[in-house]
Protein backbone atom coordinates (compact mmCIF):
# COMPACT_ATOMS: atom_id res chain seq x y z
CA UNK A 1 0.00 0.00 0.00
CA UNK A 2 1.34 3.42 -0.82
CA UNK A 3 0.00 5.11 2.32
CA UNK A 4 1.57 4.94 5.76
CA UNK A 5 0.61 2.53 8.55
CA UNK A 6 -1.04 5.40 10.44
CA UNK A 7 -3.01 6.48 7.35
CA UNK A 8 -3.56 3.43 5.14
CA UNK A 9 -5.82 5.28 2.67
CA UNK A 10 -4.69 8.22 0.56
CA UNK A 11 -8.18 8.97 -0.77
CA UNK A 12 -11.67 8.57 0.71
CA UNK A 13 -12.73 6.26 -2.12
CA UNK A 14 -10.03 3.80 -1.10
CA UNK A 15 -11.41 3.54 2.43
CA UNK A 16 -14.94 3.22 1.07
CA UNK A 17 -13.89 0.47 -1.35
CA UNK A 18 -12.12 -1.41 1.42
CA UNK A 19 -15.15 -1.08 3.72
CA UNK A 20 -17.51 -2.28 0.99
CA UNK A 21 -15.30 -5.29 0.30
CA UNK A 22 -15.23 -6.19 3.99
CA UNK A 23 -19.01 -5.71 4.27
CA UNK A 24 -19.71 -8.06 1.34
CA UNK A 25 -17.35 -10.62 2.85
CA UNK A 26 -19.01 -10.37 6.26
CA UNK A 27 -22.45 -10.69 4.61
CA UNK A 28 -21.31 -14.04 3.19
CA UNK A 29 -21.05 -13.12 -0.50
CA UNK A 30 -17.51 -14.48 -0.70
CA UNK A 31 -14.75 -15.87 1.49
CA UNK A 32 -11.73 -13.77 2.34
CA UNK A 33 -9.22 -16.45 1.21
CA UNK A 34 -10.83 -16.45 -2.26
CA UNK A 35 -10.71 -12.64 -2.37
CA UNK A 36 -7.07 -12.61 -1.22
CA UNK A 37 -6.09 -15.14 -3.89
CA UNK A 38 -7.75 -13.12 -6.67
CA UNK A 39 -6.26 -9.87 -5.46
CA UNK A 40 -2.79 -11.39 -5.04
CA UNK A 41 -2.90 -12.72 -8.61
CA UNK A 42 -3.78 -9.26 -9.92
CA UNK A 43 -1.06 -7.56 -7.86
CA UNK A 44 1.54 -9.96 -9.19
CA UNK A 45 0.69 -8.99 -12.79
CA UNK A 46 1.73 -5.34 -12.68
CA UNK A 47 3.29 -4.31 -9.41
CA UNK A 48 4.74 -0.80 -9.32
CA UNK A 49 7.68 -0.37 -6.99
CA UNK A 50 5.89 2.43 -5.13
CA UNK A 51 2.59 0.46 -4.94
CA UNK A 52 0.68 3.49 -6.22
CA UNK A 53 -1.54 1.12 -8.21
CA UNK A 54 -2.62 -0.89 -5.14
CA UNK A 55 -6.19 0.38 -4.89
CA UNK A 56 -6.60 0.58 -8.66
CA UNK A 57 -5.94 -3.17 -8.69
CA UNK A 58 -8.27 -3.64 -5.71
CA UNK A 59 -11.03 -1.88 -7.65
CA UNK A 60 -10.39 -3.91 -10.81
CA UNK A 61 -10.64 -7.18 -8.90
CA UNK A 62 -13.67 -5.98 -6.92
CA UNK A 63 -15.62 -4.97 -10.03
CA UNK A 64 -14.82 -8.23 -11.78
CA UNK A 65 -15.78 -10.24 -8.73
CA UNK A 66 -19.11 -8.42 -8.40
CA UNK A 67 -19.94 -9.52 -11.92
CA UNK A 68 -18.88 -13.11 -11.33
CA UNK A 69 -20.99 -13.27 -8.19
CA UNK A 70 -24.00 -11.79 -9.98
CA UNK A 71 -24.07 -8.79 -7.63
CA UNK A 72 -23.67 -6.24 -10.44
CA UNK A 73 -23.99 -6.29 -14.21
CA UNK A 74 -21.01 -5.24 -16.32
CA UNK A 75 -23.08 -2.59 -18.12
CA UNK A 76 -24.24 -1.14 -14.79
CA UNK A 77 -20.65 -0.92 -13.53
CA UNK A 78 -19.52 0.69 -16.78
CA UNK A 79 -22.26 3.33 -16.64
CA UNK A 80 -21.58 4.11 -12.99
CA UNK A 81 -17.86 4.45 -13.73
CA UNK A 82 -18.60 6.78 -16.64
CA UNK A 83 -20.97 8.86 -14.50
CA UNK A 84 -18.34 9.31 -11.76
CA UNK A 85 -15.72 10.26 -14.36
CA UNK A 86 -18.02 12.87 -15.91
CA UNK A 87 -18.83 14.20 -12.45
CA UNK A 88 -15.12 14.36 -11.56
CA UNK A 89 -14.32 16.20 -14.79
CA UNK A 90 -17.10 18.71 -14.07
CA UNK A 91 -16.18 19.29 -10.40
CA UNK A 92 -13.68 22.01 -9.50
CA UNK A 93 -10.84 21.04 -7.18
CA UNK A 94 -11.80 21.43 -3.52
CA UNK A 95 -15.51 21.01 -4.18
CA UNK A 96 -17.31 17.89 -2.96
CA UNK A 97 -17.46 15.33 -5.74
CA UNK A 98 -21.01 14.13 -6.24
CA UNK A 99 -22.90 12.29 -8.96
CA UNK A 100 -25.16 15.31 -9.11
CA UNK A 101 -22.21 17.08 -10.79
CA UNK A 102 -22.42 14.67 -13.72
CA UNK A 103 -23.67 16.77 -16.65
CA UNK A 104 -25.79 13.80 -17.71
CA UNK A 105 -27.13 13.22 -14.20
CA UNK A 106 -30.22 11.08 -14.28
CA UNK A 107 -29.23 8.48 -11.72
CA UNK A 108 -31.69 7.62 -9.00
CA UNK A 109 -31.02 8.46 -5.36
CA UNK A 110 -30.01 4.88 -4.51
CA UNK A 111 -26.82 5.38 -6.56
CA UNK A 112 -25.94 8.78 -5.16
CA UNK A 113 -22.82 9.49 -3.22
CA UNK A 114 -20.21 12.09 -2.57
CA UNK A 115 -16.50 12.22 -1.97
CA UNK A 116 -14.39 15.16 -0.83
CA UNK A 117 -11.70 15.92 -3.42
Amino acid sequence: MPASAEHPFEQPWQAQLFALTVALNEAGHFGWPDWAERFSERRAEALRADASDYFDHWLDVFEGYLGELGLAEEAELAEMTAAWRRAADATPHGVVLSLENDPLHSISADHSGSVQT
